[in-house]
């Protein structure tokens, strides 16, 4: 019976093993964490909130949020947080976006436009960090509205899914 055992655990660890290969790296970046705090009768129960940016510099990206009771849990979850929440958008060749873009989510919006190659990432606070992540190296944002570090990450992967090829657009409106 552990011979059979010890069989069945070698293959489990060699399928693993497998699924390690071919599964892509993942980028994650640390937006913010805060400390929060929640009055009970009690008293004061503290937590803190992590905004985590993931992507594989290729195209994929996603945002994720979570609060635990210490940092490292905090960040943890929100990275699987991110990791269920990955868009896939378009790159064009000098790894920019397709066209010009606007996200928004609540009272946060984002203007992205593509640029010339060699410009770089020319954009602030999230919207900088989910470009990055994201595989973007030539385009120009701006938030507009809010200060939310939060709201203009999601209006950033918002501005993202927006975005479509002209082989899509093509496609959408039957010239193929």
């Amino acid at each position: 019976m552990s011979s059979d055992l010890k069989k069945i655990n070698k293959v489990r660890k060699n399928s693993r093993r497998a699924q390690n290969i071919q599964e892509p790296k993942f980028v994650e970046r640390l937006i913010k964490i805060s400390r929060v705090s929640k009055v009970t009768k009690g008293g004061k129960k503290l937590s803190f909130r992590a905004i985590v940016v993931v992507g594989d510099e290729n195209g994929q990206v996603g945002v994720g949020v979570a609060k635990a009771d210490d940092v490292v849990n905090a960040f943890k979850k929100a990275k699987t947080d991110g990791r269920k929440n990955l868009i896939k958008l378009p790159i064009t060749k000098s790894l920019s976006i397709p066209h010009n873009v606007l996200g928004t989510f609540g009272a946060s919006n984002v203007i992205m436009r593509p640029s010339i190659e060699g410009s770089g990432v020319i954009a602030g606070g999230a919207v900088r960090i989910v470009l990055e992540v994201a595989g973007v190296k030539n385009v120009i944002a701006k938030q507009l509205g809010s200060d939310s570090l939060l709201n203009n990450a999601r209006a950033a992967i918002c501005a993202l899914e927006n975005l479509t090829t002209k082989s899509q657009v093509r496609k959408k409106r039957n010239l193929d």
